[in-house]
């Protein structure tokens, strides 16, 4: 076979691969990078580094996942690359670099898409070999009064731009301008996608769908001596089935574990009259789900576990409620802990007013976190929750999460022992609409009484 033939092959296996790891048109992601060019201005620079790799152990990798900034405004899978984007200039305002193709590393490696591919398959104004960005990269800089980047995130790559921009420093003498201000990126680009575009959606919605299939079938086999990890392997075997995989490390709690907030062990052994908190969610083309649910492991929930339960459920009512256009993202927080703090009270868990235990915080002995977070391509997603020190108010297009929780550790002997090691949390993914919102994530059930009836022989 040809040498050009070789690259024809690789070229289209690479241009499938990537078509199907994106999800996004190549059009809409060109939008996105004109869009933060307008706001970050006509003399400004971004300049956006891909995700390194990381080594696991010795010579093996991590599996390899894009840094989502990067991700949303290229689409681009590969390590190894940097996105600059010059608003205003003349030949070309979208610059990717990245590793050219090369056959013999691509036999082992996987195909690369190349400069070529990049400005073909991408839409990028220019592309050039990432070999060349020491070069190239000083004279881009120069001209342009602000640099959009993110400090901190990577120090190897932080280091290397104060090279560069020392290099232009250095030529001042000879009348090159250098950049003066610098400007964390976040300031535009969290915003841009704190909101939600409809290609977007499409890929969110997929990936609750995956993940209510698999706390399902994580449901269908759950039983007396089941091992978390038996109960995390059917819901991940959904995950990959559907060519997605988790969005974070899959949280099986059962018993007192599920009163461990970040739970991570997944190695106990569920008993009969255990609870077991599941919270996981599945990653579609870099969008994340994120759903929690509690079950009784053999199907019915004690007396203790339902009123626990359903008091829950019930605080999760309180803060959907609030899930409308104008409303303060703050106030389902408030409807979620005065509804878990009523009820706390009527079960004899806390003692007092509801006033003075809602002013003294004395619910969180029991409700440690905050009802939610916005949700995308991180599953604590990019976005301010407050502007100008007020709860910001709730908008068309945002993602969150609403996941009220309790959590009665085993060794608190100031409550009666019927009530300790039990922890329930139920979450759901929640979409802000122009009329009020959608439950991303409502096909899975929800209440005791959905619970029982899904888990019935």
């Amino acid at each position: 076979m040809s040498p050009a033939k070789t690259t024809a092959i690789a070229a289209s296996a690479s241009t499938g691969a990537l078509a199907r790891a994106s999800g996004i048109s190549a059009a809409q992601y060109a939008k996105r990078r004109r869009q933060l060019m307008r706001l970050a201005g006509d003399d400004a620079i971004v300049v956006i580094p891909s995700a390194p790799e990381r080594i696991r152990s010795r010579d093996t990798h991590y599996p390899y996942r894009q840094d989502s900034d990067f991700w949303y405004l290229t689409g681009f899978a590969e390590p190894e690359a940097v996105l600059v984007l010059i608003p205003g200039r003349s030949h070309g305002e979208a610059l990717l670099f990245c590793r050219e193709r090369d056959p013999a590393r691509e036999a082992w490696d996987g195909p690369r898409a190349g400069p070529e591919g990049a400005v073909e398959r991408y839409r990028m104004d220019d592309a050039y070999p990432i070999d060349d960005l020491d070069e190239i990269l000083p004279g881009l800089l120069e001209g342009r009064t602000r640099v959009y980047y993110h400090f901190g995130r990577d120090t190897e790559f932080d280091l290397k731009l104060i090279g560069w921009l020392n290099r232009v420093r250095a030529q001042m003498r000879m009348g090159a301008q250098p950049p003066h201000e610098f400007l964390e990126l976040g300031h535009l680009l969290d915003e841009m996608r704190l909101f939600k575009d409809r290609e977007e959606l499409k890929l969110m919605r997929r990936a609750a769908e995956i993940s209510v299939e698999a706390h399902r079938a994580a449901m269908r086999i759950a039983r007396p001596g089941v091992y978390e990890y038996q109960l995390q392997a059917a819901l991940e075997q959904v995950f990959r089935h559907h060519d997605a995989e988790p969005a974070y490390s899959s949280i099986v709690g059962a018993g007192a574990n599920a009163c461990v907030l970040h739970y991570r062990a997944n190695a106990a052994q569920a008993q009969s009259g255990d609870l077991v908190l599941i919270d996981a969610g599945a990653e579609y083309r870099g969008y994340a789900a994120d759903i929690t649910r509690t079950f009784p492991v053999d199907g019915r929930f004690t007396k203790e576990q339902r009123a626990l339960h359903d008091l829950v459920a019930a605080a999760q009512r309180a803060a959907l409620a609030q899930a409308r256009p104008g409303v303060p993202y703050e106030t389902g927080h408030v409807a979620a802990v005065e509804t878990l703090t009523e009820g706390l009270l009527s079960l004899g868990l806390l003692k007092g007013s509801l006033k003075q235990n809602l002013a003294a915080g004395h619910y969180k002995r029991f409700y440690l976190h905050k009802t939610g977070h916005w949700l995308g391509l991180d599953v604590h997603d990019v976005g301010d929750y407050r502007i100008d020190g007020e709860s910001r108010l709730l908008e068309p297009g945002m993602v969150f999460t609403i996941e009220p929780g309790l959590y009665v550790n085993a060794d608190d002997t100031s409550v009666p022992a019927k009530w300790r090691g039990i922890g329930i949390r139920i979450e759901d993914d929640v979409l802000i609409t122009k009329d009020g919102c959608d439950v991303l994530t409502d096909g899975l059930p929800r209440t005791a009484d959905e619970i029982e009836a899904a888990m019935a022989p």
